[in-house]
């Protein structure tokens, strides 16, 4: 891998790991901070339940981005323990293959599903679009396809 693609790679890194941190810990706070107003002074933000739903989406799609990027998703392996090593690697060049087109079907569907959020015109909350927090789905499924057929392509070599 050249050096400036390498940079590339771990720049991209960084901002999922760092977007994920963020939405995280936004996360927690807000909720926080919607409990202690709710328990101590009555109130709270109108807006904070859609905030924290939207949020629950970024944190899963991104920990799923991570999760395949460390190769750390869900795996079923107990047939590793009795077939041959050839013939599990090509079991696991055809589950990732299967993995990346679930995935690429996921992302032309989430695209279609945002169109329609966009035509709608729907307000999350505060002014913010319900499609621009949605647009997180067909991003991350995106991601993890081409992982998968990165890993793909790691498995075949």
């Amino acid at each position: 891998m050249s050096p400036f693609l390498s940079k590339t790679v771990r720049l991209a890194h960084l901002v999922e790991d760092g977007a994920l941190v963020i939405a995280l810990v936004s996360m927690l706070l807000m909720a926080l901070l919607q409990i202690a107003m709710r328990n101590f002074f009555d109130s709270g933000f109108l807006w904070a339940e859609s905030f924290l739903r939207i949020l629950v989406l970024w944190v899963a799609m991104l920990g799923a981005m991570v999760a395949t990027r460390e190769r750390n998703h869900i795996n079923i392996d107990i047939l590793s323990k009795f077939l041959d090593p050839s013939v599990m690697r090509l079991l696991r060049v055809l589950t990732n293959l299967f993995a990346a087109g679930v995935c690429f079907v996921s992302v032309y569907y989430a695209v279609e599903f945002i169109q329609y959020e966009f035509q709608d015109g729907t307000i999350a909350f505060a002014s913010m679009p319900v499609w621009i927090c949605q647009s997180i789905i067909p991003i991350g499924f995106a991601v993890m396809g081409l992982r998968f057929l990165i890993t793909l392509g790691l498995e075949r070599g």
